[in-house]
């Protein structure tokens, strides 16, 4: 008798030693994530559904810790997911099913393309957004590009370097900063993108708030909105958006960047940002923007404390649970120098770290200033879930 003890953090352990073993690889890989670790926090619920799930945990084998109003279940997703049925859950909890299937079929279906504006991309590998700021004050590369002709070859650079999607914005988002006008902000990234698009150096994404904005930077070529304040600081973004089939990124933050800093406090920061998020892309899909085109950023830096934004890094799969494809701006944030003592200017190698622990839990687009760098962090992080 031989007896191997496989790792039990990730499903491809599983999978592997069911391939090995004659299964095909679609059957093995759902049994792989079904004997995988699941934990579900239940909120708002009657006493009913509270001790309908004490006694359904009692015969499944599953663990059922509870409080007034919440409940939280831990067992491997298979023991869990026959409450996703309403033929085979108790009648009582037949308010959980459908938002249970929710979370069962992100996980073991997570989204492979992202929808953006002419067509699609594969999320199969990670997603490298190279960052072009064209301000003057942005946190750490501010003035860096002094014309619109520096900003294009910049762009150049960054497509060599790996990146797949070029993010231009003209409008500082660091905390404390002031707001720009649309006229000026459109001056500023308006000439690049269209330069870019010349090129053919994209796709591009527009990084603001505004729909003016947007709707010029579309003009240009823009294929990509992404938005800082998830679609809540201009009403008419959404419909700017949704008529031009652009892809979105909805971003988390609080207030504004002059008050978000004021404003980080959370319970549970993981679980406070993962329904914010999912509040706000419920209200694009409301608004008429496809589900396929929206990524959800749980915005890391923005009315988050350090600790806080480590937390919401070890716990992102909170947030890939919703469903959607999650992009991460880790790219030298005031979290990472807190860390490694580092200053701004010398954060990339932790931006790389931190870049490839997001994609072991979950995240498929990561926005970066060193892209160079950050390809090889997310090729060796890759390499081990996504065997060749």
């Amino acid at each position: 008798m031989k007896v191997t003890a496989l790792a039990a953090h990730t499903p491809e352990a599983v999978r592997a030693a069911l391939a090995a073993r004659g299964w095909e690889a679609q059957p093995a890989w759902f049994a792989a994530i079904g004997i995988q670790p699941f934990v579900v926090l239940i909120e708002d619920i009657t006493e009913p559904e509270r001790e309908a799930l004490v006694h359904w945990g009692a015969k499944s084998g599953t663990d059922v810790l509870t409080g007034n109003g919440w409940a939280l279940i831990a067992g491997a997703a298979s023991r869990i997911a026959p409450l996703a049925r309403y033929d085979r859950a108790p009648a009582e909890l037949a308010r959980l099913a459908s938002t249970l299937g929710r979370l069962l079929a992100a996980r073991a279906e997570p989204p492979r393309t992202w929808g953006i504006r002419g067509g699609e991309v594969s999320l199969e590998k990670p997603l490298i957004i190279g960052i072009i700021n064209v301000t003057p004050d942005s946190f750490s590369d501010g003035g860096h590009l002094a014309s619109a002709d520096a900003a294009i070859e910049h762009g150049a650079r960054l497509i060599s370097d790996g990146a797949r999607l070029l993010d231009v914005g003209g409008e500082s988002t660091r905390p404390g900063a002031d707001p720009v006008p649309v006229k000026e902000e459109i001056a500023r990234v308006v000439p690049v993108i269209a330069g870019l698009q010349h090129r053919e150096l994209g796709p591009i994404s527009v990084d603001t708030r505004k729909a003016e904005v947007a709707r010029a930077a579309l003009d240009a070529g823009a294929a990509v909105i992404n938005d800082v304040s998830g679609l809540s600081f201009d009403a008419e973004l959404t419909a700017v958006a949704r008529d031009a089939q652009a892809g979105v990124i909805l971003m988390h933050m609080r207030g504004t960047p002059a008050t978000m800093d004021d404003l980080a406090t959370y319970g549970h920061v993981a679980r406070e940002v993962a329904a914010e998020l999912a509040a706000g892309a419920a209200k694009a899909e409301q608004g008429g923007i496809a589900p396929e085109r929206i990524v959800l950023d749980p915005g890391f830096g923005f009315a988050k404390t350090a600790t806080q934004n480590f937390r919401l890094l070890d716990e992102l799969a909170t947030i890939v649970a919703l469903g959607y494809p999650v992009a991460v701006g880790l790219s030298r944030k005031r979290f990472l120098g807190a860390a490694t003592g580092r200053p701004v200017e010398d954060r990339d190698r932790a931006t790389a770290v931190a870049c490839a622990l997001a994609w072991e839990r979950g995240a498929r687009l990561f926005r970066v200033h060193d892209v160079a760098l950050t390809r090889e962090a997310l090729a060796l992080a890759s390499a081990t879930t996504n065997p060749p």
